[in-house]
């Protein structure tokens, strides 16, 4: 019987490999708190947010990475992913309030990615918008944030982070980025529940994600989903976490 199991599991091992895309580039989402990685191609980091073009801000709900701060589990599937801690919110800051910004209430956590591109683009709708006929391999950096959606006006402005057609050096530029706290930067992939472990993102993304969670006022993104450039009236779903280390690269910060 032991010699039968013995075969069963090399004739399994195989298949099972099978079932992660190979090939491709680093994938992401990821824990973040993990530095353990293998995949080994490689590709020069994305120059700084500042030094390039915001062509897109999304969010997904609820957190795609895992982080120190966001590590309670939300499930598996589209709607899945990590939360923050939300325990300590009063019933006024968890009052449902309604608005044009739909997929995320108060308590729930939000992902919000900064999207940047080295092509000369403007700021548009979805990931086609960081791309051009001209520049079809572009290098890209997502800035990302995880927020504790919250009814609070004294929590976070989120007009404070939108892009109101401001521009840097010629450069398209949100307002600003959330700060407090190193990001912890790595060589991923763009996400989305379109992609697992089977099914890989080709692109090449520099991401530079926080580790805290901050609090979002739900207000001010329904004041932001009224109007912004990006047609983003709704929270996005996620890509389930990215474990298996051949899919990852090695963290060195």
């Amino acid at each position: 019987m032991k010699s039968l199991i013995v075969a069963l599991s090399l004739v399994a091992a195989p298949a099972m490999a099978q079932e992660l895309c190979v090939g491709y580039g680093p994938q992401t989402p990821r824990d973040i708190s993990q530095t353990d990685g293998v995949n080994q191609r490689l590709f020069a980091a994305a120059p700084l947010a500042t030094q390039m073009n915001l062509c897109n801000i999304h969010t997904h709900t609820n957190a795609e990475h895992k982080g120190p701060e966001f590590s309670i589990n939300a499930g598996s599937g589209d709607d899945g992913g990590w939360r923050c801690d939300a325990s300590g919110l009063t019933d006024a800051q968890k009052e449902p309030t309604k608005g044009a910004f739909k997929g995320a209430v108060p308590g729930d956590t939000i992902e919000v990615h900064w999207v940047h591109s080295s092509c000369d683009v403007a700021p548009g709708e979805g990931l086609g918008a960081c791309l051009s006929d001209k520049c079809a391999n572009p290098q890209l950096r997502v800035e990302a944030q995880v927020f504790l959606v919250v009814n609070d006006p004294s929590a976070d402005d989120f007009s404070d982070y939108a892009y109101t057609g401001g521009a840097s050096g010629g450069l398209h530029q949100a307002k600003s980025l959330p700060s407090g706290g190193a990001p912890v930067v790595f060589a991923g992939s763009t996400t989305g529940p379109s992609y697992t472990q089977a099914k890989c993102s080709p692109l090449q993304v520099t991401w530079s994600v926080r580790p805290q969670c901050r609090t979002v006022d739900i207000s001010s993104l329904h004041r932001w989903a009224e109007a912004n450039p990006f047609n983003e009236t709704k929270s996005h779903g996620v890509r389930q976490l990215v474990t298996a280390p051949e899919l990852l690269a090695p963290i060195s910060n």
